[in-house]
């Protein structure tokens, strides 16, 4: 269990959030150009991970295997993020970087580009902390291992392969754990050298497989064979980088050590499916004599009970010839006819069928003629097209096989195997694989693709019950919060229309979780194309959306609250009063007035007592203001709030000078849906209501005037007939 960090919650976070850039910047980098929109976006979130983490001091992170240290103190292994990040440093032998002051973004390319050398190259050019001194970017200064070491190896200098030393046990010990291992520069060329030495393979092999035991001590072939390949895969592949020249004495030795092993297992570990290389069965064939092929042979035999087609293959790549087989064969016969199994009443039987087998094996039931004869016909036909011209479809034939394609056939497979699959289990199995997927196509750029599995994946949470239901939900909730549909939405400004509608597809299949990707671009302190697009793929979740911009609400930045006011008004339901109430109370009037204009567009009791209270409170100017944010896009969506606010309010009492500014605001709305709410102010009577009532009059009968077309006519013609006498007077003065 990993021990919980001691770092600050702030401190903490910032490093989180720098390793997360970081390793998408560097993911980046290597998928796409440098000129590619994806890596621009995700260079400048690193640089302001950077900017965040720093404040303009200095601040230096540790780096070890498995986490990052600030001061001594690690950061939470948990957290995907730093693992990946320190395991990506480590890799590139550095020790520490220190970030000193502002980091340009040229800086942070400069990084970018030289933790992305090979390895060899940047050895041979010193190490990063060396590459880094000669490009000259003193914001950043990076400590690397010392080369020392290696420099004496290249030297000359071998360890001796006998000696048990820590490293020696530590070898064992990572073989033995079954684990995948990478094998650092020191173990490296301890199993280079032990390659070269047959007593010092089989000791390797027997202490990594010695204690694959069951509870009662007996040995666990299949585990101990398993350990065994694993050894001798190791092996093979390090000689075959270190010392290629060396490949064929190493496969001899890795041969002849199996010597030492039990003969039960060579037997299971000779009919695994799993080869080291192709000539580890040839160099088995020159390492063992007739007799220990014999006895291999008789032990694999007694276990089986009978002959199998891998075993009779095994046995014909090993005693290839007919004279070695007939040998090997006496002697296996002479061998099992002292066992049990050879003194069984039916071994003769049986013996007659396996040696039919193992003498005459062939590929002749599972090969067709037809396929034989094409097998053997292929090198002269290669011969003619050589010589002949290319046929016309080669092109297509060729174009099938391209990483798209390819790619595309993938992804139906796996698409069908998801419909057909009906095991509750193996189908959550393939909807993680399926997300995984889904985030490697987004980050390659391939919508469409994205879209097919997103699509699958939709369809099956969208349904009523069935097997994966949940698991597909869950699958797209974590999707909508990934890392690379992030990056995908960031590039919002850069892709073209054809390519953003498949990218809107995708986030509509996802479903309202990429709410708070989208947020992110929406809240732009100036208008791009980008933001644009965001905020109408908000939009169009509609209510689903509204909880998910709390964090909008909530942001310290004002252009950040002004986007999540804009966008709660456009989608205009009650479940945004409560979070648009609280902007009214801000003190930068651009985020206020957007709130007022926001609740203006909701049609509910709610928001017009919200509006009503703050216009009951506002007096001059700021009255004025709050009326013009309701009226500023004269959208008619407005004209229930105002009635409402007028309804609700006492126009011949202290709401007087609000109500006479609601009907002016109807006036400038100009819809005609506001002509029901007028004539009922027009008609306002009260005994001795003085020049209140006159006032209402008149503002009212003004805005229908305002408002003009053929309801208003009407209504104008209604109040000419039935209002009151000074109702009537004044309607006919204003129409002359």
């Amino acid at each position: 269990m990993s021990q919980a960090s001691q770092l600050s919650p702030e401190l903490a976070r910032g490093l989180v959030q720098l390793a997360r850039a970081l390793v998408a910047a560097a993911r980046n980098w290597t998928l796409y150009p440098p000129e590619h929109p994806a890596v621009s976006a995700s260079v400048a979130r690193l640089s302001d991970a950077i900017r965040q983490s720093t404040q303009g001091a200095i601040f230096s992170i540790g780096i070890t295997p498995d986490t990052l240290l600030v001061e001594g103190v690690a950061a939470d292994q948990a957290q995907s993020s730093i693992a990946e990040a320190s395991a990506l440093l480590h890799d590139r032998d550095l020790l520490q970087i220190t970030f000193i002051g502002d980091v340009p973004q040229d800086a942070v390319h400069a990084f970018l580009r030289m933790i992305s050398l090979d390895a060899d190259e940047r050895r041979r050019r010193g190490g990063p902390a060396q590459i880094w001194a000669a490009a000259g970017y003193p914001s950043i200064a990076l400590e690397q291992i010392d080369y020392e070491k290696v420099l004496a190896r290249e030297e000359g200098e071998v360890p001796e392969p006998s000696k048990r030393d820590n490293l020696w046990r530590s070898i064992v010990l990572s073989i033995s754990s079954a684990q995948p291992t990478v094998f650092d520069e020191d173990a490296q060329e301890r199993l280079l050298a032990i390659s070269g030495s047959i007593p010092d393979i089989g000791d390797l092999v027997t202490a990594a497989s010695a204690t694959k035991c069951a509870m009662d001590g007996s040995p666990m072939i299949t585990s101990q064979a398993a350990t065994v390949l694993a050894a001798y895969r190791y092996l093979a592949s390090i000689a075959s980088v270190k010392a290629p020249d060396r490949v064929s004495e190493v496969m001899n030795n890795i041969a002849a050590a199996s010597n030492q092993l039990d003969p039960h297992v060579v037997v299971q570990l000779l009919q695994s499916q799993d080869d080291v290389q192709g000539s580890t069965m040839s160099g088995f064939a020159g390492a063992f004599d007739d007799a220990k092929v014999a006895q291999l042979l008789a032990t694999a035999l007694a276990m089986d009970g009978r002959a199998s087609d891998r075993l009779a293959t095994i046995f014909n790549t090993i005693a290839p010839d007919d004279d070695r087989k007939r040998r090997v064969l006496t002697l296996t016969r002479s061998l099992l006819s002292e066992t049990d199994f050879g003194k069984g009443g039916q071994f003769q039987t049986l013996w007659t069928s396996m040696e039919e087998l193992l003498v005459s094996y062939n590929d002749k039931p599972f090969v067709s003629e037809a396929y034989r004869s094409a097998l053997d016909g292929i090198a002269g036909r290669a011969e003619r097209m050589a010589a002949s011209p290319l046929p016309p479809e080669l092109q297509e034939w060729m174009s099938s096989l391209g990483q798209e394609n390819v790619r595309a056939l993938s992804v139906q497979m796996l698409i069908d195997l998801f419909a057909i699959e009906t095991d509750a289990t193996r189908t959550n199995e393939i909807v993680e694989d399926m997300k995984g997927l889904a985030e490697d196509l987004l980050m390659a750029g391939a919508y469409e693709d994205t879209n097919a599995v997103i699509a699958a994946l939709s369809k099956r949470a969208g349904s009523q019950s069935g097997v994966g239901r949940d698991a597909s939900r869950q699958a797209l909730d974590r999707l909508g919060e990934s890392l690379a549909l992030l990056e995908t939405v960031s590039l919002a400004d850069d892709l073209d229309d054809a390519t953003w509608d498949t990218v809107l597809e995708i986030v509509k299949n996802i479903g309202p979780s990429t709410v708070s990707a989208l947020a992110g671009i929406a809240a732009a302190e100036h208008e791009t194309l980008g933001s644009r697009r965001a905020a109408a793929a908000i939009i169009g979740f509609g209510k689903m959306a509204v909880s998910r911009l709390a964090p909008l609400i909530g942001d310290e930045r004002w252009f950040a609250q002004l986007t999540g006011a804009s966008l709660l008004g456009a989608i205009g339901t009650a479940d945004a009063v409560p979070l648009l109430q609280p902007l009214l109370r801000k003190s930068d009037p651009r985020v206020a007035r957007a709130a007022v204009a926001a609740l203006g567009k909701i049609n509910d009791p709610a928001a017009a007592r919200a509006v009503q209270t703050v216009l009951r409170a506002a007096t001059g100017a700021l009255r004025d203001a709050v009326v013009d944010a309701l009226v500023a896009e004269r959208d008619p969506r407005v004209v229930p709030l105002l009635g409402r606010v007028i309804a609700d309010s006492t126009p011949l009492g202290k709401d007087h000078e609000m109500v006479v500014a609601m009907i002016d605001a109807l006036a400038t709305v100009g819809s005609d849906s506001a002509m029901p709410v007028l004539v009922t102010a027009s008609r306002v009577k009260r005994l001795f209501g003085g020049r209140k009532v006159r006032t209402l009059k008149e503002h009212a009968v003004d805005a229908i005037v305002r408002i003009g077309g053929l309801k208003a006519a009407a209504a104008l013609d209604d109040l000419l007939l039935s209002g009151d006498r000074a109702l009537k007077k004044i309607v006919a003065q204003r129409r002359h």
